[in-house]
């Protein structure tokens, strides 16, 4: 393969790369393969001598460095709230997001029990995730929505509420959650938060709290 063939290949994968980059709506993704990007671009400029090319782009992976150390290293605040299911901020919130829901949970439609818990995750007291469950029996929750926004879809959420506030829902009485998921990004979703596959039926998923 021709020199001049390897570092146009270099160029492109930088440029989709960027591109990529640019279509991430998780902050900290987006981060990381800019971050990339811009590294590999940067190499780019070094291999045909342009530069002004690898200065830049070197430059840009300095700012991505500065602003992904300052995301993963800044301390967060996180707060459950827990809410009414008839609450008129809630349906705004589930009306806003409702084609993202979908996407992830297209079976969902809420129609709201006088028992049904619903609970809003605070991060720095902005409402990042939602989770919706009813009442299943006298000691299990089976979780109807579990819904973080875009831009904090990074697991922090989920891992405050299943791991670290653990407690919070046992509190309520409950000792087991269930979920279902037909979406093959919901299932990878609920093995990764620490639900496990029910041994007996297809779909569903257990965590025992």
């Amino acid at each position: 393969m021709e020199t001049t063939l390897v570092y146009e290949i270099i160029g492109y994968v930088a440029s989709v790369l960027i591109a990529v980059s640019l279509m991430m709506s998780a902050i900290v993704r987006l981060r990381i393969i800019n971050l990339v990007g811009a590294a590999t671009f940067c190499l780019y400029g070094i291999l045909i001598g342009a530069v002004p090319v690898a200065a830049m782009n070197g430059f840009i992976v300095l700012i991505n460095i500065y602003y992904l150390a300052k995301m993963l290293g800044d301390r967060e605040y996180f707060r459950l709230l827990r809410v009414s299911p008839d609450g008129e901020y809630l349906r705004a919130f589930l009306d806003f997001y409702k084609d993202d829901i979908h996407k992830f949970q297209p079976d969902f439609d809420f129609k709201p029990g006088e028992n049904d818990i619903c609970i809003f995750v605070l991060r720095d007291m902005v409402p990042g995730g939602l989770v919706i469950g009813t009442p299943d029996g006298k000691d299990v929750l089976t979780i109807r929505l579990d819904f973080v926004i875009p831009n904090f879809r990074d697991f922090k959420i989920s891992t405050y509420l299943f791991n670290e506030e653990r407690e919070f829902l046992r509190d309520t009485g409950f000792r087991k959650l269930v979920a279902y998921a037909k979406e093959k990004k919901h299932r990878i979703y609920l093995e990764r938060v620490g639900f496990q596959k029910s041994e007996t039926q297809e779909g569903r998923f257990e965590m025992a709290i």
